[in-house]
């Protein structure tokens, strides 16, 4: 085989190798899939997900998380930590109690009038919520999440390019 061919199927098998351990280990893009999020993500942008964030940690209340779907776990989605393990969460009129206190929620524009009766979230699991709370499909209705099926964190919007940056 010539050297020059020989080169370039090396090249071209070390990049996928490098590319197939950067998606399963570190960095995995997601395509955002509905309204849920709105406005903090849109359908249509391009994430990046970090798979390193909870090696050596778990979701904090406020990350935005991609988890497979605890009804369906061949599907994955998007949303905020609201509440950790330990946590008592409620809702009046629309507005987020975590531990008897109000949660200030900037990212949330229509929080809607719905109310969520007490409860404990337990160990070892999150609960999530959409920032449109009006309209997403969340713990609400598949209860807590087990970490188990968190993926990673979202922490980077790459598309479109004019709302690039990292997300809040």
């Amino acid at each position: 085989m010539d050297s020059t061919v020989r080169d370039i199927l090396e090249t071209v098998v070390a990049a996928l190798v490098i590319a197939v351990l950067v998606r399963g280990l570190i960095i995995e893009p997601f395509s955002v899939n509905g309204p849920s999020m709105e406005p903090t993500l849109w359908t249509g942008e391009r994430l990046f997900v970090s798979k390193l964030s909870y090696r050596f940690g778990t979701p904090q209340r406020g990350d935005v998380v991609m988890f497979r779907y605890p009804l369906n776990p061949s599907k994955d989605y998007v949303k905020r930590v609201i509440a950790v393990g330990g946590d008592t969460i409620e809702m009046r009129m629309g507005r987020v109690y975590i531990n008897g206190q109000l949660v200030a929620e900037p990212f949330v524009q229509f929080p809607g009038l719905s109310d969520y009766s007490p409860y404990v979230v337990p160990e070892g699991k999150i609960f999530l919520m959409g920032d449109n709370r009006t309209n997403s499909e969340d713990s609400r209705r598949f209860g807590a999440v087990d970490l188990s099926l968190v993926r990673g964190k979202a922490v980077f919007r790459v598309w479109p390019l004019k709302t690039a940056g990292f997300i809040k």
